[in-house]
């Protein structure tokens, strides 16, 4: 799934190019770049399929010269996932209608590839002997507010739990309830399952959104296929998988994970992420001088020299023509600047 804005990373990440596409760490490749990467190690390159906005068609390509066309699966408008997922459901069970699916974001990162290719692989067998709706739970490391979370079932010890609830985005305080309990765990927002298994589990909970898509039998791969999507996917309910099916089903596994995972959804967790000086200062891609300064992180365009004095916990990142300067522990306020910039001028800061 390659559709998202990022809003949370304005302004390094814009609508004409968003955080799935940018290289963060300097590596040379994006986000994408390394999902693809890294799902080759196992899964065949003609397997994978980018679902994406139409808007970025040619981003893909250009990134992903390794896929074709027919790899690209283009959303008209944005409808969450759970619409961009029964689209890809029904455009794979067309081709192959025994599939086992790995659905993945394409903007996490994944710091131990050898061992989240291992938990694929289990997940992937597990998928293929039950009819079940798996995702990945990542043990938590800490008391978390911008992760939603999963409780399971008793185990025994078991790699594999039956999920008892999801739980939105909590407050510290029941972060840390959470995070001492010892049964919840971080949503990675990561699933397998085989094609029939979801494919039921939308006629069962999202009977809409499964009829729209399955109207389209027969035009799936064909030329047949854009303008059935451009017509049916702008009139699907904007809601997310979590919401529409794994909330509601009653198969629903989880894997516990550990490959030292983040969903890269904040300037925040990047900072987390990131090597720090003495200070506890972030500096990406340019070069800095703090002085006095704590707890901060900085972004500027290579070659570009910060001289940063008195300054503590703050994200201060310049990406063409904007330069963003806010308290790092507000940054949940980034999304309300971009609708204020866009207010006040319009979308040529966007």
């Amino acid at each position: 799934m390659s559709g998202g804005i990022g809003s949370r990373f304005w302004p390094f990440s814009r609508e004409n190019k968003p955080k799935q596409f940018l290289d963060f760490f300097g590596t040379g490749r994006s986000l994408l770049q390394q999902t693809f990467d890294r799902f080759t190690q196992l899964i065949p390159a003609k397997n994978i399929y980018i679902a994406t906005n139409q808007l970025y068609a040619g981003l893909v390509k250009q990134q992903l010269p390794e896929i074709t066309d027919s790899q690209i699966l283009l959303e008209p408008t944005r409808r969450n996932t759970a619409p961009c997922i029964a689209y890809a459901s029904y455009h794979i069970h067309s081709l192959n209608p025994q599939a086992n699916i790995v659905v993945t974001p394409a903007d996490h990162l994944i710091l131990q590839e050898q061992h989240f290719l291992k938990n694929i692989q289990t997940g992937l067998e597990f998928v293929n002997n039950y009819e079940a709706l798996l995702t990945l739970g990542v043990k938590p490391s800490r008391p978390e507010t911008g992760y939603g979370y999963i409780q399971a079932e008793e185990t025994g010890g078991r790699n594999i739990q039956k999920v008892r609830a999801f739980t939105e985005k909590p407050n510290f305080e029941m972060a840390k309830i959470f995070f001492e309990s010892g049964d919840f765990f971080w949503n990675s927002g990561i699933f397998l399952w085989n094609v029939k298994t979801i494919l039921n589990a939308f006629k069962l909970h999202l009977p809409d959104i499964n009829t729209r898509f399955g109207k389209g039998m027969g035009k799936y791969g064909t030329p047949e296929e854009k303008p059935f999507i451009e017509e049916e996917y702008p009139m699907c309910e904007n809601i997310s998988i979590d919401y529409g099916i794994m909330e509601k089903a009653g198969n629903v596994f989880m894997l516990i994970a550990d490959f030292g995972w983040s969903d890269l959804g904040t300037w925040g967790s990047l900072y987390d992420l990131a090597a720090k000086d003495e200070q506890k200062n972030v500096t990406l891609k340019c070069q800095s001088l703090f002085i006095e300064s704590n707890d901060n992180l900085l972004s500027l365009a290579d070659g570009k020299l910060a001289v940063i004095q008195g300054l503590n916990d703050c994200i201060v990142v310049e990406s063409d023509n904007v330069l963003l300067i806010c308290k790092k522990s507000e940054e949940q306020r980034i999304k309300q600047f971009v609708t204020d910039v866009n207010l006040k001028y319009g979308k040529k800061f966007l």
